[in-house]
């Protein structure tokens, strides 16, 4: 079972091997909804599956949503009936990939383990890495996949709300660690959401500090020595990832996970949501 990442060497082996196997491809651009569409047809890994963040990672309708923010999260049930339709079943390893440093398939990671789903791995590198090893791509739009029945287990991984967040707030038992680029995080822009800053009291460790310029994750022991620095003592089992719309935090959460450091909470609705909630504290600088 692969359940942080697999090389395209290990992928490679699975699927010459038979075992049960569903590839996922969630590449995406923020500013270009169907960007990440048209990339999957451009060249994809023979028998993935595109997924779209707006369409099956989030619930833009509001009928039954998880979380709030910019891309709130469908319900468990309802992405438990999305993962059948994808053709995924609780037996197989699923592989999850983008072209983006894993900002957009960490979301899927995530949200499988959400469903009580352990054995799903990002492809480290993506699909570059994959065509550096020499592995095959295919082209154009790719059939639709077998559904599958995937049963609903219990989550193993855990999700934080704007109420819990709210009421530690400054309390040991919490720390917000937020992905987004400094300069926002600091206030000095803001492009998406209406309030520029930060939930207080967060550290800031922009996600793209955990990947190399390839798109891999930085070694194990390097990822950790940066998070204990980070840290500075606090307990890392008290640790929430966050950003914008609980989307590019998920990077930061498996890189802890790779360190050895466990598997944090995710505030999904991050920043989106906090500065959308009247009354709450807003930082700058």
């Amino acid at each position: 079972m692969y359940t942080t990442l697999i090389t395209p060497a290990q992928l490679q082996q699975l699927m010459d091997s038979g075992a049960p196997l569903r590839v996922l491809d969630a590449s995406f651009e923020l500013m270009k909804p169907d960007a990440g569409a048209a990339q999957f047809e451009a060249e994809h890994l023979p028998g993935s599956t595109y997924v779209h963040l707006d369409h099956h990672l989030s619930d833009k309708t509001g009928a039954d949503r998880a979380s709030g923010g910019r891309h709130p999260l469908p319900s468990r049930e309802t992405f438990a009936r999305r993962l059948g339709e994808l053709g995924v079943a609780n037996h197989m390893q699923v592989v999850v990939l983008d072209r983006q440093g894993a900002n957009y398939c960490g979301r899927l990671w995530w949200m499988l383990k959400w469903c009580g789903h352990e054995a799903v791995a990002v492809l480290d590198g993506g699909l570059p890495a994959w065509k550096a090893a020499g592995g095959d791509v295919a082209t154009g739009p790719a059939p639709a996949p077998a559904p599958a029945h995937f049963e609903l287990l219990a989550p193993l991984a855990q999700l934080a709300t704007t109420a819990e967040i709210e009421g530690a707030l400054g309390r040991p038992g919490l720390t917000l660690i937020d992905a987004r680029a400094a300069a926002r995080f600091r206030g000095e822009t803001e492009p998406l959401d209406p309030v520029a800053g930060h939930i207080p009291g967060a550290l800031n460790r922009p996600f793209v500090q955990s990947v190399l310029a390839d798109g891999r994750f930085k070694p194990a022991a390097e990822l950790r020595a940066e998070f204990d620095q980070l840290l500075g003592g606090r307990d890392p089992a008290s640790v929430v990832h966050h950003c914008g719309s609980g989307v590019s935090a998920i990077p930061n959460l498996l890189a802890m996970e790779i360190a050895g450091l466990g598997r944090g909470r995710l505030y999904a609705g991050s920043w989106s949501e906090w500065c959308n909630t009247p009354g709450l504290p807003v930082a700058q600088g």
